[in-house]
C-alpha cells in the first residue's frame, strides 16, 4: 500500500535522523516559539506550521514512538496499536503484500475493512479522526515543557482567594481538583495576579496515561481595611493625626504587616503628605521587602472640650499665618 501524504518529521524540525534527544528539544522549542499562535495571532499558516511541529516533537521526542516511526514511517501509530513485530516466521500475516507490514498482528480485526480505517486513521463512525491535527494552546501562552500531546490542552486554570495576611506570611490550602483532594503551598510574598504552578496536578491526558497537565492557581487578594498596594510594589496606608501634631510635630504608632511601629511625624506636615517606612512593605520570593507608604491626614475634632474650644479660639485670634494668601490674587 503507498505511503500518502507522508511527513517527514526530521525534515520538519530541522534535525537529522542520527539527532541525539537533546538536539531534537532545542529544534523543538526554537521553532514552537517561533510558529506559536500567541505570537501569530490570525496567522493561519504559523498555526499549520506550529501544529506539525508539535506533531514531529511528539513522535521523535519518545525513544519507542521514534523507533516505530523509523522502522514504519507514516504508519508508527498503527504499528504501535498493533503491537510488537513477530520475529516467528511462522505466524507471517497472510496480508503480506502490505509494505512494511508483514509481521503486524492482525488477529485483533474482525475484518479487512477494519485493517484498512485502522492504518488511514478513519473513525468508525465516517470521516478522519477527529483527534488529528488539533491545535496545542498553553494558558497564558506557550510552555516549555513539551506536552503537546494529540492537541490536548492538558494544563487546568483556576484562582485562589487569600487574605492579606495568608499572602504575606504563605500559606497551605487544601483544594478539590477534579475530584481529588490536594494539598497546595502558597510562598510568602503572593500578590493579586501572581500565578502559582502546582505541577502533576492538571487534566490526564486521555491518550497516554503517564501523562499530566499542570494546575495553575491565580491569586486574587481579599480586600483589608487599611493595607493597599501602589504601582510600585510598596504598601500603602493612610493615618489620621491632630491639628496640633500636625502643627507641633509628633510620634504616633503606625501599623505594619510586622506590628507597630513608632513613627516621627515632622512638624508642619501637611495632609496628604506620605511618610516613607523603608523595608517595611511587601515581601518577594527573595525575602526582600519594598516600603511602607504612609499617607498623612489631619483628622479635626468633631467634638471640643470648653478648654479646647477656648484654645482654639485664642489660636484663632492670635494667629499669623493664613493658609490662603497664596490664593489671594488668583483671577480668572
Amino acid at each position: 500500500m503507498a505511503a500518502t501524504n507522508f511527513k517527514d518529521y526530521y525534515q520538519i524540525l530541522g534535525v537529522s535522523k542520527t539527532a541525539s534527544a537533546d538536539d531534537i528539544k532545542k529544534a523543538f522549542r526554537k521553532l514552537a516559539r517561533q510558529y506559536h499562535p500567541d505570537v501569530n495571532p490570525g496567522d493561519k499558516a504559523a498555526e499549520a506550521k506550529f501544529k506539525e511541529v508539535n506533531e514531529a516533537n511528539e513522535v521523535l521526542s519518545d525513544p519507542d514512538k521514534r523507533k516505530k516511526y523509523d522502522q514504519f514511517g507514516q504508519y508508527w501509530r498503527q504499528a504501535d496499536q498493533a503491537g510488537a513485530p513477530r520475529s516467528s516466521s511462522s505466524s507471517r500475516s497472510p496480508f503480506n503484500n502490505t509494505a512494511g507490514f508483514d509481521d503486524v498482528e492482525f488477529g485483533r480485526y474482525d475484518n479487512f475493512e477494519e485493517f484498512i480505517n485502522d492504518l488511514l486513521g478513519r473513525s468508525p463512525y465516517g470521516g478522519r479522526d477527529p483527534f488529528r491535527n488539533a491545535t496545542y494552546r498553553a494558558p497564558g501562552g506557550f510552555t516549555t515543557d513539551d506536552r503537546a500531546t494529540a492537541g490536548e490542552n492538558l494544563d487546568i486554570e483556576a484562582a485562589i482567594k487569600l487574605t492579606f495576611s495568608e499572602a504575606f506570611n504563605g500559606t497551605e490550602k487544601r483544594l478539590s481538583v477534579n475530584n481529588e483532594e490536594i494539598n497546595v503551598r502558597i510562598p510568602a510574598g503572593a500578590k493579586a495576579g501572581s500565578r502559582v504552578r502546582v505541577r502533576g496536578k492538571g487534566r490526564h491526558s486521555r491518550f497516554y496515561t503517564s501523562q499530566r497537565g499542570d494546575l495553575y492557581l491565580t491569586v486574587e487578594l481579599l480586600p483589608h481595611s487599611f493595607f493597599q498596594f501602589d504601582g510600585d510594589g510598596n504598601l500603602v496606608c493612610e493615618v489620621p493625626i491632630a491639628p496640633d501634631e500636625a502643627v507641633l510635630g509628633a510620634q504616633i504608632d503606625v501599623p505594619t504587616p510586622d506590628g507597630m511601629v513608632k513613627v516621627n511625624v515632622p512638624a508642619g506636615v501637611r495632609s496628604g503628605q506620605s511618610l516613607r517606612l523603608r523595608g517595611k512593605g511587601w515581601k518577594n520570593q527573595r525575602g526582600e521587602r519594598s516600603d511602607q507608604m504612609v499617607k498623612i491626614t489631619i483628622a479635626p475634632p468633631k467634638e471640643l472640650s470648653a478648654i479646647e474650644r477656648e484654645a482654639y479660639e485664642k489660636i484663632r485670634d492670635n494667629r499669623s499665618y493664613d493658609p490662603r494668601s497664596a490664593i489671594k490674587s488668583v483671577a480668572l
